[in-house]
């Protein structure tokens, strides 16, 4: 079912090489949105997300590259003073707090962008409405927006968006400042909304890659290390940053006679999915495992499988005990974790079949 006043034509492809120069580093990174596209940016904070957002959305001037969306050039610097004045690009930028004008009734707030855009006002209201019950609010077109909570605000920020009948969305983290049950109910609407739309959208959120993301791309200190599927992405991390938020341990070791090699551990070929290592000796790789498939077996591990740490710190959880070792976390009962303390050693013991490596950067 297409939108109300949009046709699937109507979503754009946006290419761009966004250099923007920051105090410690310099932004340097590639996009490529195939049209209808979805693609997710993730990175640490400070890694230049909202920098390349806000050079796509015009908000922030490029100190090299060009931004194309629809085949069409919007912004180009192709040497230092040679500067292609920006075009107006047709995206809107959806962020943490909603922005509506306050003066505004929820109704002309998404008829803003149709009216601006020369559409007579009562097909732009009556569009206006059917965007609402769209989002989930229907009859709300009265409602002023202090008289909405803040996922209500939300929702209209995504109608009036989408009324404007945008070449691209751009989302800075819209869901990170709602509830965990209103973050899921936006997120489900943004999904269902956004599908045809070339979007991009960064976030924190692993739950929001997979489900708002065809693509997942990571950014590092203004560079990308990542790109792929966002489920494969998440499920083979290629830098500590990835592993944790796919809730993963990731330790890094050297492939050696058959082996893997880690600094306090050695995983024989039988330990990986039963079949020998295909990997030439000296090749670095990434053991990968979640918390869950770790287990404390005392100070005297022996068999092929365990090693000998300490205890670096605690933290309680939901069902038991998070222990910090000074390799990788480890999830434990809260019955097993009753005599562990800081700096005390123990044994720690991997699930085999649980075990699985990545290249590394």
């Amino acid at each position: 079912m297409n939108s109300p006043g949009r046709s699937t034509a109507d979503a754009h492809a946006l290419r761009a090489h966004v250099v923007v120069a920051r105090e410690h580093f310099t932004v340097d990174v590639d996009v490529d949105v195939a049209a209808g596209e979805s693609i997710a940016i993730m990175g640490p904070s400070g890694a230049g997300k909202s920098t390349l957002l806000q050079a796509l959305a015009g908000l922030l001037p490029l100190t090299a590259g060009e931004i194309s969306i629809g085949g069409r050039v919007v912004d180009r610097i192709a040497a230092p003073q040679v500067h292609t004045a920006p075009m107006d690009r047709g995206v809107v930028l959806l962020g943490q707090d909603a922005r509506l004008f306050p003066h505004l009734s929820a109704r002309e707030n998404v008829a803003f962008g149709p009216r601006a855009g020369g559409i007579a006002r009562r097909s732009a209201q009556a569009s206006a409405d059917e965007w609402l019950t769209r989002v989930g609010l229907p009859g709300a077109g009265d409602r002023m927006p202090r008289e909405l909570s803040g996922g209500e605000r939300q929702r209209v920020a995504v109608a009036r968006a989408l009324a404007a009948s945008p070449r691209a969305v751009l989302l800075d983290e819209p869901l990170v400042a709602l509830d965990t049950e209103t973050a899921g109910e936006i997120r489900n609407m943004l999904r269902e909304q956004l599908a045809g739309t070339t979007t991009v959208a960064v976030t924190h959120d692993a739950t929001d890659a997979i489900a708002l993301a065809e693509r997942l791309v990571v950014i590092e200190s203004g560079r990308v290390t990542q790109v792929g599927p966002a489920r494969e992405v998440l499920t083979t991390p290629a830098s500590g940053f990835v592993a944790a938020i796919a809730g993963l341990n990731r330790i890094v070791g050297v492939v050696r006679d058959g082996a893997w090699h880690g600094d306090r551990m050695t995983l024989p070929h039988t330990s990986v999915g039963g079949s020998a290592i295909a990997t030439p000796d000296g090749t670095t790789l990434a053991a990968l495992f979640r918390p869950e498939d770790v287990s404390i077996v005392g100070d005297e591990a022996a068999t092929a499988h365990s090693w000998r740490t300490v205890v670096r710190s605690l933290e309680p959880t939901l069902s038991g005990m998070r222990v910090y070792t000074a390799e990788c976390k480890v999830d434990v009962p809260l019955a097993d974790a009753a005599m562990l303390v800081p700096g005390m050693t123990v044994g720690l013991q991997i699930n085999p079949a649980a075990l699985r490596f990545a290249p590394t950067l």
